[in-house]
């Protein structure tokens, strides 16, 4: 080998290792994008792109629930089982097993997508039909949902004259069960 082609030979190389420096060094740039692009996704963009499948939830406080997902809003879903309907809030989740892998932008969601917990506790205290209130800490009452405040509503529990009307904060519940 002559001395100008071991030159070029050596020109080359080093062409070479810079042009894999290049991609190693873009490789951990859209690494590093797609990082900071996924911390942007939202568990509600998660569940809604989920809708229709078979989920099983822990709720605060360590019950298990599962269902079909058949509804949702801004911060709630519903769950569909055999013999109940389950409406759970996004902030009396553990974890959720069964997700899709993708994500939908709430840019996307329709007007009746962002319906609030509010929004389903009104349509229940309109149907007067009893339902069971799960707590955060596991523990449950069954009554009536009554009128809705911003941050609470009233459950009416008990029968007749020892009917008692109780405020319950949105806060304190994980979920409501209602029968089919």
């Amino acid at each position: 080998m002559s001395w100008e082609e071991s030159m070029f030979a050596v020109f080359d190389d080093l062409e070479q290792q810079a042009s894999g420096l290049h991609l190693a060094e873009r490789d951990a740039e859209v690494a590093d994008l797609t990082v900071a692009e996924y911390s942007r996704v939202s568990l509600a963009s998660r569940v809604h792109a989920s809708m229709g499948e078979d989920l099983r939830v822990r709720l605060l406080g360590g019950r298990v629930v599962g269902g079909r997902l058949a509804r949702l809003g801004e911060d709630w879903f519903l769950l569909v089982d055999g013999s109940s309907e389950w409406v759970v809030r996004h902030a009396g989740v553990a974890t959720i097993g069964g997700l899709s892998g993708k994500a939908h932008s709430e840019d996307t969601w329709s007007p009746v997508d962002r319906l609030t917990m509010r929004a389903v506790l009104r349509r229940l205290a309109m149907a007067h039909e009893p339902c069971v209130v799960h707590f955060c800490d596991d523990q449950q009452v069954e009554g009536v949902v009554g009128r809705v405040g911003r941050d609470f509503f009233e459950l009416a529990v008990g029968e007749g004259a020892g009917r008692l009307a109780q405020a319950v904060p949105h806060a304190a519940v994980a979920a409501l069960q209602g029968r089919r």
